[in-house]
């Protein structure tokens, strides 16, 4: 009886020592998700209305969506009265007057960079991850035109970029 107590006592000892294992489920969702993550100023310098030429110039949007999510950016006509995306203006605050200029969406400046209104086009994609390193830059084109009648100072406008996927 001895040695039967001995073994169950040593059975009991060992099963008590020996690893256990199990399994678990670990689940998430990814859900797509976009962020701008910088807009250049677009900083056209000086203009001369009587040199004939329009004045052009460049910046950038800089985004990133998960992989695979679908954008669409869009700008929209600024927030000087009177502009609109077909035709937006700067304003000179000191003396209320306007100046004509454009946003386009190639370096060609053919096609107005807009809010799909107007015979404008937003630009679309699809992302490519969401770390820095899949960045995408978006550039902007614009231009004043040139001979426009205003007095000399300084005119500016705040565009909205809109991210949408």
């Amino acid at each position: 009886m001895a040695t039967m107590a001995a073994l169950a006592c040593c059975a009991y000892a060992n099963a008590q020592t020996s690893p256990q294992t199990t399994t678990f489920q670990v689940t998430t969702t990814v859900v797509s998700a976009c962020v701008i993550d910088s807009a250049s100023t677009l900083a056209f310098g000086s203009y001369a209305p009587t040199s004939g030429s329009a004045l052009d110039q460049q910046s950038a949007i800089v985004l990133r969506c998960t992989s695979t999510t679908p954008y669409t950016l869009a700008l929209n006509g600024g927030t000087t009265p009177g502009g609109t995306v077909g035709t937006r203006l700067m304003l000179n605050s000191g003396n209320s007057q306007t100046l004509q200029y454009n946003l386009y969406t190639s370096a060609g400046r053919t096609t107005v960079f807009g809010d799909g209104t107007g015979g404008s086009s937003t630009i679309t994609g699809t992302g490519q991850g969401a770390s820095l390193a899949n960045q995408i830059t978006v550039p902007v084109y614009g231009r004043i035109p040139s001979g426009q009648t205003v007095a000399p100072g300084s005119f500016s406008d705040t565009i909205t970029a809109t991210l949408t996927f």
